[in-house]
């Protein structure tokens, strides 16, 4: 049970950063209320994610103890060429797990009253040590801690940071899931159990097993997870980014907006470009969607009481598998801060800062590198 009268955290974003911040703080003693823009629960979106250590010591901080396991095992990472032929295979294990399982097994352990959907922050302000944030739908809120969570399109960082904004990589990210079972016999016992790779010029494709929709990971009822990087010039992105009703999207088109003529057009590609096993993969998507790569990385994370976490703060490549991690890395740490009493709040807020400034800039860095590595690409795009 909180503590009422112990201090507030208004945390703004309720994604996989704001939900990791939630829970953190709530262990560290602290109410937090959480609040998302969009008006629906955020239960399905994303796609697969490598369970990374520092999301596993953020969920045995906040005490969350889930009934069964996060995710699916990998032994080898293999390496196909164009006609389906392993060319190299190394021991790497590790676990893949889904953006929707992360959520649900947070947002399971947060009583409802502390997450308010369809509240848009508009701006906000500080006095006394405290913080008054203002929504789109005239509500007023105030807080000791204010969490900018939202995302790499952060309202809270562009009232800090005006004109910081992320840089578009070069390149983009198509992204599908296809349930494990749809796959014909000869690719599943190919992919099964490794972690899979197609390098080409300008592209590469990567695919593992993730869970279920429903949290599944028995064999037969997983996902397949696939990304395939391809490279797209900047004039190119607006018809890119079209959706099928004729909208213009900024960074992403979300699962079921692709127009069909693309859906037909990145199927077709991939019976050219991709391995047997990929190629069908594609094929088998019914909702594909895509995703801009961009980097960002900010000068500061601590205004006062205002924060900056995850993807408001670093937007590093997917190469690093490393997002979610940094979201979780940023909010333990923030509430470890929180819960201690040695030394000033302010001292303690800049002490975080130092250390998750060093560690965004760093991962942000390297994924910059391994991803023009990978795409051949070079310098600033």
């Amino acid at each position: 049970m909180i503590d009422p009268t112990a201090p507030r955290a208004i945390i703004a974003g309720g994604s996989l950063g704001g939900l990791l911040c939630a829970i953190t703080l709530r262990a560290a003693g602290w109410r937090v209320d959480v609040f998302e823009r969009s008006a629906h629960a955020l239960d399905s979106r994303g796609g697969g994610i490598v369970l990374q250590p520092d999301v596993l010591h953020a969920f045995q901080f906040a005490g969350l103890r889930h009934p069964g396991t996060l995710g699916v095992a990998s032994g080898d990472r293999i390496f196909l060429d164009r006609a389906g032929t392993v060319v190299q295979r190394g021991w790497q294990p590790q676990t893949q797990t889904s953006w929707n399982m992360l959520y649900g097994a947070m947002r399971a352990i947060l009583p409802d009253e502390c997450m308010h959907q369809g509240e848009t922050l508009e701006r906000f302000e500080q006095a006394g040590g405290q913080v008054r944030a203002h929504f789109a739908s005239g509500r007023v809120e105030t807080g000791d801690l204010l969490v900018g969570a939202d995302g790499a399109r952060s309202t809270v960082r562009a009232q800090l940071l005006p004109g910081l904004a992320p840089a578009y990589a070069g390149y983009v990210a198509w992204r599908g899931l296809v349930p494990e079972a749809r796959l014909d016999e000869a690719a599943r016992a190919q992919l099964d159990g490794v972690f899979a790779f197609q390098q080409g010029e300008g592209h590469m494709l990567l695919e593992y097993l993730v869970p279920g929709e429903d949290g599944a990971v028995a064999p037969g009822r997983r996902r397949w997870n696939w990304v395939w990087y391809r490279k797209v010039e900047e004039r190119d992105l607006p018809a890119l980014l079209t959706d099928r009703d004729g909208r213009s999207r900024a960074f992403s088109l979300p699962p079921g907006m692709l127009p069909e003529a693309a859906a037909r057009a990145l199927r077709d590609e991939a019976a050219r470009e991709l391995a047997p096993s990929f190629s069908r993969l594609v094929a088998l998507t019914d909702e594909p969607f895509v995703q801009l790569i961009q980097d960002l990385a900010t000068p500061r994370m601590l205004f006062g009481r205002v924060v900056l976490v995850g993807d408001a703060a670093f937007v590093p490549r997917p190469h690093t598998a490393g997002s979610t991690a940094k979201a979780a890395a940023n909010a333990l740490a923030l509430a470890q801060a929180l819960g201690r009493k040695d030394v000033p709040l302010d001292q303690r807020l800049r002490d975080w800062e130092t250390l998750q400034l060093r560690a965004g800039t760093t991962m942000t860095r390297w994924g910059m590198q391994m991803g023009d590595r990978i795409m051949s690409l070079q310098g600033p795009h």
